[in-house]
């Protein structure tokens, strides 16, 4: 076994928490049950990696089982990771079947005729996914295995979740073998990005249950009380706000957990308005600015605004609908064209 398998390895094991490498070991399914009863998983990390390196070598372990092993602990530890959404389109409406072998050799045939050093690993779940894992080389250097890409693929949609390394001028390259590979003519990146894996997921599935822009202000049904004194009135007056407050942000955001998200960014464009008389522009031109917010959980971070006393609720649409402004503004994005050609099929 190449010495430099057997560090990555070795390395890959030490990442593992120590009561989870004997059930990782055993989804990885490369050494036998056998050779995995001679290991003493109560000793040090640093050992315990060691004589795994000692059971791969006498498999003849190489770099593609280690990075099945890699792809595994990447599964299951995605947070870890940022991931961006990638939306791939059709020319047409014509649904194709998906043939799991073909987009693996296709994939491949694309990437390796673009780059000789590059090492390319698949595995499949059963929910329908196809982690890829792509190490990146030079023409004159081996596969930094340590810097890879990989990639998520649920087969039947047109979403890829991507976490790039650091070569990003190697993205190009991977959105042009996977829209060769699914038969797409194009890709596109969406403006969503997170640690969170499952809950990019579970925005573009559609699989949360805020309640987007469906919240109408209702006035508050007076109540004909006739309190003893000022301090019970506002008694009575607070608990009807908090009631109201959490009656509407369940209008709002729903009952169930919101999707993870860290990262929002508006753009807007607006006219400045002023005094004329103070003729403080002397053109008419738009006012723009970026805004950006940031939190190591955005959404439940702005449900938690109003009950908190720091806004006013109902909060503003531009906030409570987040997720689906991104999918808005890609699609105001598609209609213009403002998207690198270089992802375009040819």
């Amino acid at each position: 076994m190449d010495e430099t398998v057997a560090e990555y390895i070795r390395r890959t094991v030490l990442k593992i928490p120590r009561d989870e490498i004997k059930v990782m070991l055993q989804k990885w399914g490369f050494l036998s049950e056998a050779q995995l009863q001679t290991l003493n998983f109560h000793q040090m990390k640093d050992n315990i990696s060691q004589e795994v390196v000692q059971l791969c070598e006498e498999n003849s372990a190489d770099i593609k089982q280690a990075a099945v092993l890699d792809i595994i602990y990447n599964h299951i530890y995605h947070n870890k990771r940022m991931w961006s959404v990638y939306q791939m389109r059709k020319t047409g409406e014509e649904l194709d079947y998906f043939d799991l072998t073909d987009f693996k050799k296709k994939f491949k045939r694309r990437l390796q005729s673009a780059l000789k050093n590059v090492t390319i690993t698949f595995k499949e779940y059963e929910d329908n996914a196809i982690w890829i894992r792509v190490a990146w080389g030079t023409p004159h250097r081996k596969p930094n295995q340590y810097k890879p890409s990989y990639v998520v693929y649920h087969s039947q949609t047109p979403y890829v979740f991507i976490s790039a390394s650091v070569l990003k001028s190697n993205l190009p390259l991977l959105c042009q073998a996977l829209i060769v590979a699914s038969n797409y003519h194009d890709i596109r990146e969406m403006e969503l990005r997170s640690h969170s894996l499952n809950s990019l997921k579970d925005i573009v599935f559609k699989r949360y249950s805020q309640n987007f822009q469906t919240y109408r202000p209702k006035p508050v049904q007076g109540k004909n009380v006739e309190p003893e004194s000022v301090d019970l009135r506002i008694v009575q007056e607070n608990r009807s706000e908090k009631e109201r407050i959490q009656r509407v942000n369940r209008e709002v955001f729903g009952d169930g957990p919101q999707p993870i998200l860290e990262f929002a960014h508006y753009r807007l464009e607006t006219m400045f308005k002023s005094d004329p008389k103070m003729d403080v522009l002397d053109k008419k031109e738009p006012f723009r600015c970026l805004v950006k917010f940031s939190s190591p959980h955005l959404l439940e971070s702005l449900k938690s605004l109003a009950p908190a006393g720091m806004a006013d609720a109902p909060l503003s649409p531009l906030l409570t609908c987040i997720p689906q402004k991104a999918r808005n503004y890609f699609r105001i994005r598609e209609k213009k064209g403002l998207f690198p050609e270089s992802f375009v099929s040819p």
